[in-house]
C-alpha cells in the first residue's frame, strides 16, 4: 500500500522534472537549438501539424537553423509560420532553404528570460509539493482507515518528504544551469 503511493509520488515528481526539462528547451538563450522550432505548428492539407513532421530542421552554426520542407510548396507556408511565431524571428528563404538567423540576446531580453525560467521552476516545484500533499493525504487516509500503524503512517510521510526534497534539488539544479546559460555572453 505505502510502497505503491510512493512509487506513484516517484513517478509523478520524476514528470514533472521532465515537464520543466521540457519548458526549459523551449526558452532560447544566445545559441541555435533545433527545439526552438518544435512548437510551431504549420498548416499541412487541413490539418496543423507541428514543424518537424513538414520539414528537416538543423543547426546551421551557433546563431542560424536551417529549415528544409520535405515538399517545395510548403516553403512560404513554413516560412510565414516561422515569422508569425511568439519568437520574434525574421526567416529569409533563398530556394529551397530557409535560413533562421536568431538575433543575440540584449541584457534586457536575458534577464526576461531569466524571470521567466525562476517562474517556470517555481511552478514545478509548486506542482512537486501539491504531489506530496496528495501522497501524505493517500497516507492519512490509509491510517483512518486503520490499515497502517501511526508509525507507519510517520515513516512514510518522512520518505515522501526525502523524495520531495530531492526533486526540489534537482528543480533547483536545473534552475542554475538555465539561468548560466541564460547570462553567458
Amino acid at each position: 500500500m505505502i510502497e505503491d503511493i510512493k512509487q506513484d509520488a516517484r513517478e509523478r515528481m520524476g514528470k514533472s522534472i521532465t515537464a520543466l526539462k521540457h519548458d526549459f528547451a523551449k526558452i532560447r538563450t544566445g545559441r541555435a537549438h533545433t527545439s526552438l522550432l518544435d512548437h510551431i505548428k504549420v498548416p499541412y492539407y487541413g490539418d496543423e501539424v507541428p514543424l518537424n513532421q513538414v520539414a528537416n530542421v538543423a543547426v546551421g552554426d551557433s546563431r542560424m537553423l536551417t529549415v528544409t520542407p520535405w515538399e517545395k510548396n510548403m516553403v512560404p507556408v513554413v516560412e510565414k509560420a516561422i515569422a508569425s511565431s511568439d519568437l520574434g524571428l525574421n526567416p529569409s528563404t533563398s530556394g529551397s532553404t530557409i535560413r533562421v538567423t536568431l538575433p543575440p540576446l540584449t541584457e534586457e531580453r536575458r534577464k526576461e528570460m531569466t524571470r521567466i525560467v525562476k517562474a517556470e521552476a517555481e511552478s514545478a516545484r509548486v506542482a512537486v509539493r501539491n504531489i506530496r500533499r496528495d501522497a501524505n493525504s493517500d497516507i492519512k487516509e490509509l491510517l483512518k482507515e486503520k490499515e497502517i500503524s501511526e508509525d507507519e503512517e510517520r515513516r512514510a510521510a518522512e520518505e515522501v518528504q526525502k523524495m520531495t526534497d530531492q526533486f526540489i534539488a534537482e528543480i533547483d539544479k536545473l534552475l542554475a544551469e538555465k539561468e548560466a546559460e541564460l547570462m553567458e555572453i
